[in-house]
């Protein structure tokens, strides 16, 4: 059974507590890169399928003070041969382009600024047939189904998944009780199942996704434009995690049905290998930029930024399509100290749009606001109901999903290194703006 947190000991986030361990592997000391805004507890990215409360998180590296995400966009600006690069890309195209009007390949996207942006230049400037694929929200925002419908309209074939709405919501509630990442099912689909959708239903064997993982710090080589096999690919599906909980025990105990959870899975690597299916990175070939690709998509599909600036962050045009987005990115403040200011602001020094101090001040104003703009629905969503889902809402101590329910969750998940709970509220040990408190 899932059971209710417990509170807990705030005399372990007190400014005297001592701390000898930090939680989900982290670093115990903060370190920010000198160059942007981002700190040494940013995680890089998760083999998601073998993702559970015990692994211990690989975060990003500095050298001489500067991570490596803002490394590899100093190489893309000075050392990379962009004319050289899209020569290969045109040559990667000649190989691929289809002449019978089959699909010749395929692109994951939500119809955000990247995906627009990917997804035209493919077809309009290097004559490619993409079939454009989409794991549907948890819940779309308005502004995000315009702009999905806008994508569509614009000139693009699409297929929209929508998957299993109980096993959906089911995996949410268990990836925010285990392992605070309620974002962590939806990534996994939104990764894997258009890889399995090429490969098993369309014979599509070429991939692009937009812009490379080193660009944020991930240690991926950014000279070579595959992406590595071992994100969507493993050797067997022995320990396969959903959620944080096993694959045994989300069908015997859960009652998730094999199909329902198929489209979750890696492929094997025998599979992959077999299928002849090549997945690359555009912005290994192209000088990927985010803004531009906002207002390229603007100009060329009538895309739309929010109405409102995104909880958390001062930006209304990255990642609006989804309700949950509010909380996921309220989870990753917790978890690294790390919020959507961060990550906002931290991109655009390194596209030269702000400075560092422009940076900080943001980061100071927005990181971490408290997740309320949807809470209602959320709440609701993650709510494991007996009219809905029978027996299984007796699996969780409390099946209602509520905002106490969430905040002593949210509580249980701090880091004492990370976090103090001084004059009676949570505050950061050592925020990057910690020289003007």
């Amino acid at each position: 059974m899932i059971l209710k947190p417990n509170k807990i000991e705030l005399k372990n986030f007190s400014d005297s507590k001592k701390f000898n361990e930090t939680k989900f592997g982290l670093p115990s000391n903060i370190e920010f890169c000198v160059k942007c805004a981002i700190s040494n507890q940013r995680p890089v990215s998760e083999k998601e399928f073998t993702h559970n409360i015990n692994t211990k998180k690989k975060t990003v590296k500095f050298k001489n003070g500067i991570c490596s995400g803002c490394e590899v966009v100093e190489r893309k600006k000075k050392v990379i041969d962009w004319k050289e690069r899209e020569k290969e890309l045109i040559d990667l195209c000649n190989k691929y382009r289809s002449t019978d009007g089959k699909y010749d390949c395929l692109l994951p996207g939500s119809g955000g600024k990247d995906s627009f942006y990917a997804s035209y230049i493919l077809k309009y400037k290097y004559k490619m047939n993409p079939l454009t694929v989409t794991w549907a929200p948890h819940i779309y925002t308005d502004w995000g189904w315009h702009n999905f419908q806008a994508w569509i309209k614009s000139g693009f074939d699409n297929y929209l998944f929508t998957p299993n709405g109980k096993t959906q919501r089911l995996l949410t509630r268990l990836a925010i009780e285990k392992i605070f990442h309620p974002f962590q099912p939806f990534i996994m689909g939104q990764n894997l199942f258009p890889i399995r959708l090429a490969a098993k239903n369309f014979n599509i064997k070429l991939i692009f996704y937009g812009d490379t993982n080193a660009e944020f710090g991930n240690p991926d080589d950014f000279n070579n434009s595959l992406k590595p096999l071992e994100y969507f690919t493993k050797k067997d599906l022995k320990d396969i995690y959903i959620a944080g909980t096993s694959y045994d025990e989300l069908v015997q105990k859960y009652k998730i049905s094999r199909q329902d959870l198929s489209t979750y899975l890696p492929l094997t690597e025998k599979e992959f290998v077999n299928s002849g299916v090549k997945v690359h990175y555009l912005g290994y070939y192209l000088p990927w930029h985010p803004q531009n690709c906002y207002y390229f998509a603007v100009e060329n599909g009538g895309f739309k930024p929010a109405p409102e600036r995104n909880l958390g962050t001062y930006s209304k045009y990255s990642s609006i399509d989804d309700k949950m987005d509010d909380f996921h990115f309220y989870t990753t403040f917790i978890k690294f100290g790390i919020g959507r200011a961060t990550h906002d602001a931290s991109q655009e020094i390194r596209n030269g749009e702000i400075n560092r101090d422009e940076a900080i001040s943001l980061i100071k104003q927005f990181d971490g606001e408290y997740p309320l703009r949807f809470s209602e629905e959320i709440f609701q969503y993650l709510s494991i109901d007996q009219k809905t889902f029978g027996d299984i809402s007796k699996e969780f101590e409390q099946s209602e999903f509520n905002q106490g329910y969430f905040d002593l969750l949210t509580d249980s998940f701090r880091s004492p290194h990370l976090w103090l709970f001084k004059d009676s509220r949570w505050q950061l040990r050592n925020p990057i703006y910690r020289n003007e408190l």
